[in-house]
């Protein structure tokens, strides 16, 4: 798959640009605070239906503006595919495809398979649970379109047990258990898909590494969940009054964790800098190779933003030479530094473009 045009207008501080693209890598050089990531964002806008940084679609619009557009032209196996987005101040954004407006933003999601590797990815280490059963959703989700559904439902069932978990008094005791049952059931389906990933994708993530790393240090993952002691439902159930006390479902699979380590340690405690860098940059291009080869079974869009700050010449060595590998299709790349582009583009067999971005204005 390949992104050939991307029009933007008034997203976030682009006021307005036309972008024709290499189906090889294309490079976005400028100072911090220009607008590079912006641009990237604002690919994976039409990817996922969501910015990667602003969780309030309003705050994309472009100050002083009223309305954004976004709008890409695509080569999906061969076949053209338009997809774009319109969005006004106080009014629910509209999709479509072609000239088709997606009723469920869900369904859009997994058409255009898309890795975004960022300084925000950080937060999959240093952030709390959340962080990293997104990171886990975000990639089931665009292979398995069932998956979606199975946590939409879930997720509504744990709200609306919740809810009868915070009322005063006793809470209706045959809505619990229908709460329960729906969280037990479609828990455990996640949970399947969640650890049969995780089998999968670790072997993948660990090559990464190593590559990256000159195997110079071992690295682990693991995945935990409240489904490992029975069935969920019973376990949802044992703490009632428990989560009757404190107001909330303490069990299920809005609990589950990855666990990620260095060398047997936590990664948290003990990865330095780079060490902490290698371990995300091999997890999303873990990512990548996985969507390869499953859902649309197309080379996913890559997206990498300001990657090389933190490590080592032998380090980004070693990415520049696993990114110009025929493995991977279509490359955005942002960065500061002119000589980190120059390696990637001096190892790459394929086409490219270079375009320089300042104060919202790009330029090829």
């Amino acid at each position: 798959m390949t992104l050939t045009h991307l029009s933007i207008l008034n997203y976030k501080n682009i006021a307005q640009a036309d972008l024709d693209f290499s189906p090889g890598i294309n490079c976005f050089l400028g100072s911090n605070g220009e607008g590079k990531t912006n641009v990237l964002d604002s690919i994976y806008f039409l990817s996922f239906t969501k910015s990667a940084t602003n969780t309030v679609d309003s705050m994309n619009i472009r100050h002083g503006e009223e309305m954004l557009m976004l709008k890409g032209e695509y080569d999906l196996n061969g076949v053209p595919e338009t997809v774009s987005c319109g969005m006004k101040l106080h009014q629910k954004k509209q999709f479509r495809r072609g000239d088709k407006i997606y009723k469920r933003m869900s369904d859009h999601i997994g058409l255009l398979p898309l890795i975004l590797v960022s300084p925000n990815d950080q937060e999959l280490i240093l952030g709390g649970s959340e962080e990293r059963r997104r990171f886990l959703d975000s990639v089931i989700s665009q292979y398995a379109p069932p998956y979606l559904s199975l946590l939409q439902r879930y997720n509504k069932a744990l709200q609306q047990r919740n809810a009868l978990l915070k009322q005063e008094g006793d809470p209706q005791l045959d809505l619990l258990e229908v709460y329960e049952e729906i969280m037990g059931d479609t828990g455990e389906e996640i949970y399947t898909e969640r650890r049969k990933f995780i089998e999968e994708f670790i072997p993948v993530f660990q090559s990464y590494y190593e590559r990256i790393s000159s195997s110079k240090e071992s690295i682990g993952i693991s995945y935990t969940s409240h489904c490992e002691r029975g069935r969920l439902v019973d376990v949802i159930r044992r703490d009632r009054n428990k989560d009757l006390a404190v107001g909330y479902s303490l069990h299920g699979i809005h609990k589950d964790d990855i666990i990620m380590s260095l060398n047997g340690y936590p990664l948290k405690k003990e990865g330095s800098q780079g060490q902490t860098k290698s371990y995300l940059i091999s997890l999303k291009l873990a990512q990548f190779s996985f969507l390869k080869e499953t859902g649309s079974h197309t080379k996913p869009l890559l997206l990498l933003d300001d990657i090389f700050d933190k490590l080592d010449s032998e380090r980004v060595g070693n990415i520049v030479e696993l990114v110009s590998e025929e493995d991977f299709g279509q490359i955005f790349i942002t960065d500061t530094n002119r000589e980190n582009l120059d390696r990637i583009l001096a190892s790459s067999k394929g086409s490219y473009k270079i375009f320089a971005v300042k104060r919202g204005v790009i330029t090829s």
